[in-house]
């Protein structure tokens, strides 16, 4: 395991914070999980699969389900995965970024390849990001059609407008409800597992289920469609991307404390309460996890369910906000605008076209797939492929930063590799009953992140290219001193190096140099944070001419007025309401250099037009900045 332990947000935290973070892990972390109980069961036993719901079915696939939760969630992502912390961050942005630099101080097509892999493995989740929603509240809603069958035509409709609300309230925050959150979710948690624990009692030997005995006679015996249903079993273990994700949110002591002690033993004793039913009544098969409970708790029920699923669906989308602010300051996503909903949460942001997006794709797979049984069909799939990318990266993190030798790594990573290739392989049997939505999104997803990332680099690249060296322009300026006009200049430059365009242009067009002139570039390294003490960078290039490198994480937000503040401590006094900030605005041109094909060219060219300014997302006064156009042919 890696050495460093440090103290970091969300780690290590004292005995007396455990619990309470335990709690918010449950809403945060299991929401997703812990609705699975909801439709996973009856998706085993869809006709499609032609599994009947009779005793040797239903204890090998209760087997498979209680060794999946062992082996996936408890074994290789509380055990192992949660160990490959980005400074205490977690998710595969952080991971990508944990293996990324090594791998390009030593280009090769093992890291390139990873680099890829963990690209399209979130865009994947961006394909997550819209199924939950969907398949968790239509398959709440869908206890109508067993608690009050007049309702059920209205199913579809209620589900559009719970959805329509669930993503319209984002733009005010969750920072008053989310504290209900955890208290919510462990009701939830307790529901499941009484109503579960009643029906085990009634049928203890549905017990035996735990031997894993049970699964293999169930592959031995069932042969392909006995592999085939594990695309089914899958559902049960979907959330289990979340608690790597959400790792610094709560950190790991509280996380695996709400696992083992609340959310385990809960979904275990629905899952076997729910085969317990079937055992006695085959015909429960219709919705099962509606059916153990009695009938005059079914609607109630139906309502606990809605609001458990909201809980479920508002993590995942606060965690594709938060994915896109990490590939933003990474450099794999255009600037977004990105609104703070609390102030006193940083981590609570709204993103609005990431919203407005997830929102239609969410309304409309509700609309084309009809029934939560259909949308399972495209759930799993993205999910799958998600987690053996995370394996991949995993195998390199082993490795490259804990140093395991080849045999240990390659053998810890296998097996892992094999479970997750199983599951997958079933799902890619999903592709053509709607499994290939989330490839297409995760497809289109990896195609503009790797775009964004090449332009960006051809940017600069091209820019350096065309750069006056530093020491050629104050050779010219002590030469041919200009003109001095009062006040200070801030030039943002894209690269630490070299003379900003906007500086060049200034003196080619205007003739004048102001008294104080800063060069100001911001660089996002690829850990979480940055150390205060470690943020500004600060050189005198010569009299009154200054550069400065402010160093941001990804999990962090820029603020040029913060830098200059900051630049203080520094002995660099810069008096805001007598400053001046120059910005390059890039006229980008499609052209056949060498660099990107055309059609990408002329997408990076669109997605850099359509990129918010950088006076909103470095907090510039909009009214103390001139742009200076720049073109730049890619």
């Amino acid at each position: 395991m890696p050495q460093n332990d440090r103290v970091t947000r969300g780690q290590d935290r004292s005995h007396r914070a455990l619990a309470p973070l335990a709690l918010g892990a449950l809403g945060v972390v299991y929401g997703d999980i812990g609705t699975s109980p909801l439709y996973a069961v009856r998706e085993c036993f869809n006709p499609l699969h032609g599994m009947e719901p009779d005793p040797k079915h239903i204890f090998g696939i209760l087997s498979m389900i209680f060794w999946s939760l062992i082996l996936v969630i408890s074994v290789k992502y509380l055990a192992v995965v949660l160990q490959a912390d980005n400074r205490g961050e977690g998710g595969i942005l952080a991971l990508l970024a944990l293996v990324r630099p090594e791998s390009r101080e030593r280009p090769s097509r093992l890291g390139s390849a990873m680099v890829m892999a963990g690209l399209f493995g979130a865009a994947l989740l961006y394909g997550d990001g819209m199924l939950t929603p969907a398949v968790t509240v239509i398959s709440a809603m869908e206890g109508l059609v067993v608690s009050a069958r007049p309702l059920a035509p209205f199913v579809l409709p209620i589900t559009l407008v719970i959805l329509f609300f669930l993503f319209f309230f984002q733009r005010h925050g969750t920072e008053r409800i989310a504290r209900v959150f955890g208290p919510f979710t462990l009701l939830w948690f307790v529901v499941i597992g009484v109503l579960g624990a009643v029906s085990v009692v009634q049928t203890p030997g549905i017990l035996h289920a735990v031997d894993p005995i049970w699964a293999l006679r169930f592959f031995e015996e069932e042969g392909l469609p006995g592999v085939l249903i594990l695309g089914a079993v899958f559902l049960v273990v979907t959330g289990g991307e979340a608690l790597y994700a959400d790792m610094g949110h709560f950190g790991r002591a509280p996380i695996r404390l709400a696992w083992f002690a609340v959310v385990l033993p809960s979904l275990v004793l629905n899952y076997f309460g729910q085969g317990a039913l079937l055992l006695r009544d085959p015909t429960a098969i219709e919705n099962p996890f509606y059916l153990l409970a009695p009938d005059w708790a079914r609607l109630p029920l139906v309502a606990l369910a809605t609001a458990a699923s909201v809980i479920a669906s508002q993590a995942v989308i606060s965690g594709s906000f938060s994915l896109t602010r990490q590939a933003v300051q990474l450099g794999y996503l255009p600037r977004v605008e990105i609104r703070h909903t609390s102030p006193r949460e940083i981590g609570q942001i709204y993103i609005p076209r990431v919203n407005v997006g997830l929102m239609l794709c969410s309304m409309g797979l509700v609309l084309f797939f009809q029934s939560s049984s259909a949308l399972t069909w495209a759930y799993g799939v993205a999910v799958a492929l998600t987690m053996t990318i995370t394996t991949l990266l995993l195998y390199m993190v082993m490795r490259r930063k804990w140093h395991w030798n080849l045999p240990l790594a390659a053998g810890a990573a296998g097996v892992f590799l094999c479970i997750d290739l199983a599951f997958l392989s079933s799902n890619l049997a999903k592709v053509f009953h709607g499994g290939w939505f989330p490839l297409v999104v995760g497809i289109v997803g990896y195609i503009v992140m790797s775009t964004w990332r090449r332009g960006r680099a051809l940017v600069s690249q091209r820019l350096h290219d065309t750069s006056m060296p530093m020491t050629d322009l104050l050779a010219r300026l002590a030469k041919n001193p200009p003109q001095r006009v009062a006040g200070t200049a801030v030039f943002l430059s894209a690269t630490p190096s070299g003379v900003p365009p906007p500086l060049l242009q200034n003196l080619r067009h205007n003739r004048v140099l102001h008294e104080r002139v800063v060069l100001l570039t911001l660089v996002f390294e690829e850990v979480p944070r940055i150390p205060e003490k470690e943020r500004i960078e600060l050189y005198l290039l010569e009299k009154r001419f200054y550069r400065v490198i402010a160093h941001y994480g990804f999990m962090e937000e820029p603020n040029v007025l913060d830098v200059l503040e900051k630049c203080r401590s520094h002995h660099l006094h810069i008096d805001l309401d007598s400053t001046t900030f120059f910005l390059a605005r890039e006229s980008l041109l499609a052209t056949d250099k060498p660099g990107m094909a055309l059609w990408r060219e002329r997408m990076f060219a669109t997605l850099s037009r359509n990129a918010s300014r950088a006076t909103a997302a470095f907090h510039i006064p909009p009214g103390r900045v001139i742009e200076l156009g720049t073109q730049i042919e890619l």
